[in-house]
């Protein structure tokens, strides 16, 4: 483990609610360094997003792409905006493009409910949910290589990529995950291998690198009986590894889960570069009014903070992580937070001061 480091991080605030959640986070993330001790955050804005791609024809420059790619981690807010779009009809997504650009397989997406956040589920599931959904991020129906076409207003088609030399990848990050958990010590591959041949030729791949993973329990499931069982049985599933759009569909319901999009962090992870972003949109609706819940910026950026401390090798990193993660759960937890999307009037700045106040209170 070293001693100290400078970290260098790529900040992308992008569009709507973007900037309102980055600054502040921004001031959360140089305290808890200055509590921590052992490491220090440098930040370099990096422009991208729909407002810059419709001021400038291009959603992420150059210069923010090599911003991006020279740095240790990227911290992303919100990107997009449905009433700017490109001449195709399609949203401008260029946290998408930063995924293939930088080779990022891996997305993460915690479910783990904050105590004193009103959930879906009322019972004792709620708070005992613990699980990770890794969605394959760079394939599937998103694949570049799978690109759609079009014959004019006769039909439109998409082509799903499954590959091997990323889904072995895959497949290696996800067995990993659940062995540093130790809860189950169980991956479930969630596809649809009973009608496609990719999903079939995935879960193939899955089982060939579960063999080398003798220590561990692996399994599968559809994807639509997936989705029921993170309702009925969420207490039952560990780590589920899954394609591009199921991930990115199961993802949300996690979320909902959880209270909202305003309380699901995210990541998405290469073997090189990782990016850190809340897992809602840019929400144009409410920009610049102070309603947006921040709690899955701050717990995205107390992802990185782990990630940094764990592939960098400066544990006052990831001890910086566990401190940022406790302040949001210690500030939720009396359950007076009741922020904009389940009713309540705890806006950006009120969520924020509640999160600094319980970081000065946390044992560095």
């Amino acid at each position: 483990m070293k001693n100290s480091a400078d970290f260098r991080i790529a900040l992308f605030e992008g569009d709507g609610i973007g900037a309102e959640i980055t600054a502040p986070t921004r001031r959360l993330l140089e305290r808890v360094a200055e509590r921590a001790g052992g490491f220090s955050l440098s930040f370099t804005p990096a422009p991208a997003g729909a407002a810059v791609y419709r001021d400038t024809g291009t959603a992420l420059p150059k210069a923010s792409l090599e911003t991006a790619a020279a740095s240790d981690a990227i911290l992303l807010a919100a990107m997009g905006d449905p009433s700017i779009r490109y001449p195709d009809g399609r949203e401008v997504a260029p946290q998408i493009d930063l995924r293939m650009e930088l080779g990022l397989y891996a997305g993460v997406r915690p479910v783990k409910p904050l105590k004193g956040v009103r959930r879906v589920l009322a019972d004792d599931r709620a708070l005992a949910m613990d699980f990770v959904i890794i969605r394959e991020s760079t394939e599937g129906l998103f694949a570049p290589a799978g690109i759609g076409t079009r014959d004019g207003d006769r039909e439109a088609r998409e082509t799903l990529v499954i590959t091997r030399a990323v889904s072995e990848k895959l497949f290696d990050f996800a067995f990993r995950l659940a062995e540093k958990r130790d809860k189950s010590r169980r991956v479930t591959c969630v596809d649809k291998a009973n009608v496609f041949q990719a999903f079939a030729f995935f879960r193939e791949i899955f089982y060939e690198r579960a063999a080398l993973n003798p220590d561990m329990n692996a399994d599968h499931a559809y994807v639509d009986a997936f989705a029921m069982t993170m309702v009925q049985k969420p207490l039952s599933i560990d780590v589920a590894v899954t394609e591009n759009m199921f991930g990115d569909i199961l993802s949300d319901l996690g979320a909902a889960l959880m209270g909202g999009m305003g309380y699901a962090p995210s990541a998405d992870i290469g073997d090189e570069h990782a990016v850190f972003q809340p897992c809602h949109g840019s929400a144009p609706d409410i920009a610049g009014k102070g309603l947006a819940n921040p709690a899955a910026m701050v717990l995205s950026a107390s992802m990185m903070l782990d990630w940094l401390g764990e592939t960098k090798g400066v544990a006052s990193a990831g001890n910086a992580g566990r401190m940022l993660r406790e302040a949001v759960e210690n500030a939720f937890a009396p359950g007076a937070l009741v922020t904009c999307e389940l009713g309540g009037d705890a806006g950006t700045a009120t969520v924020f001061e509640a999160v600094s106040a319980a970081l000065e209170k946390v044992d560095a």
